[in-house]
This record gives structure tokens, sequence and C-alpha cells, in this order.
């Protein structure tokens, strides 16, 4: 397999399941400048979309769309419980959590990112963004993980988002389960794993 990526972006999430399901893949990096790879391909004859993450099969078949790949991903381990057993109701709380971090949070930084929104809207924007991490905060009082003690691939894309604060001046220090949180899945070896592969850590 491989897997079609930008350091620190949203690929990330498939990035850290593959290394929490122990699954070989190779990272082909993707610049999100010029859409280009290393090697000069237009990554746009791979996704036309434009955007990564994208998971290549060894079929040659491709997955778009984060919260689909880290699911197909944990699917291929199911002794690793990355996600609940497809057709059960936990298996649908992981999609909504995956779903309310696609469309609430992942989305929510968007118009932080973008040099032209207007300062305006992105103050109205940093506001939404916090009211929904505070509710994120206080679903986590109590567990370690979204569904309580087992890491899923949620808690990996859940990071993976969360992180870009820093980058956007979103002050999170008054969300003390959502930032123990961060801590904790920092720390998974798996996880950092990844960031490395990615040259995020040393």
């Amino acid at each position: 397999m491989k897997l079609y990526y930008a350091p620190g972006a949203c690929s990330l999430s498939p990035h850290i399941a593959l290394h929490e399901a122990g699954l070989a893949c190779t990272p082909v990096l993707v610049s999100t400048k010029s859409h280009k790879l290393q090697d000069g391909t237009d990554y746009y004859s791979i996704n036309p979309l434009g955007y990564v993450p994208v998971l290549e099969l060894d079929s040659g078949e491709r997955l778009r769309e984060g919260p689909a790949i880290v699911q197909y991903i944990a699917d291929l381990v199911p002794d690793k419980q990355l996600a609940p057993a497809n057709g059960t109701l936990e298996r649908y709380r992981l999609q909504e959590w995956l779903t309310f971090i696609g469309t609430e949070i992942h989305q929510g930084f968007g118009p932080l990112f973008n040099p032209a929104t207007p300062d305006e809207y992105k103050a109205i924007a940093r506001e939404k963004l916090l009211q929904r991490l505070q509710w994120v905060d206080s679903q986590l009082a109590g567990k370690p993980y979204l569904m309580g003690e087992q890491f899923t691939v949620a808690d990996g894309y859940l990071f993976t988002v969360v992180n870009w604060a820093g980058f956007v001046g979103l002050d999170l220090s008054g969300l003390s389960h959502l930032t123990a949180f961060q801590a904790r899945v920092a720390a998974r070896p798996a996880v950092q794993a990844a960031m490395r592969a990615e040259g995020l850590l040393k």
C-alpha cells in the first residue's frame, strides 16, 4: 500500500492508524503548494481533488477521505480493536465521532488557515471552533479516549486536527481533558513513529 501525505496535514490520521495497525505502507510525500510528488508527478493525476490523504491499495485501487481510509485500515486488523465491529452500535458511535471531527472540527479550522478569510470572520470561526472543542473536552472527562478505555482511529483523527490549534493561535489551555488527551495520544509509540516518518519529530 501507499499513503499519499503532507506533513502534519489530516493525512497524519491514517498514517497513525497504519502504525497502530502494524501494517506495511510506503509514504509518498505530496507538496500541497505545487500539487506534485517529489519525482515531479502531477498529484491531480492521483487525486483529481488535489488534497491528501489517498491510500493506494496493492490492487491499484485508491481510497480517498480520511474517515473512510482509517476504517478500512482498522478492518484489516480487527484484533487491534482500532474500530468496533461493523454492524454494532459501537461502530456507529465511532462513525458519529469521525463525522463530527470531520465536519465540525477539521472543517472549522479551514477559515483560520486561509489567508483570504477576513479577520472579522476568523474571530467568529475561532469562537465556534472553541465551542465545539469545549464540548469534546466535556466528553473526555473521566475517560482516556473518545470511546472509553480503547484507543480507536477516531482518537488519531482528533489528535491530528487539534494539533493545528497552535498554528492558528487557538488557546486550549482551559480545556484540561482535551490537553491531557493530546499528551496521552502523543506519547503512544505508533503516534511517535508516524510523526517521525513525516519529519514532525526528530
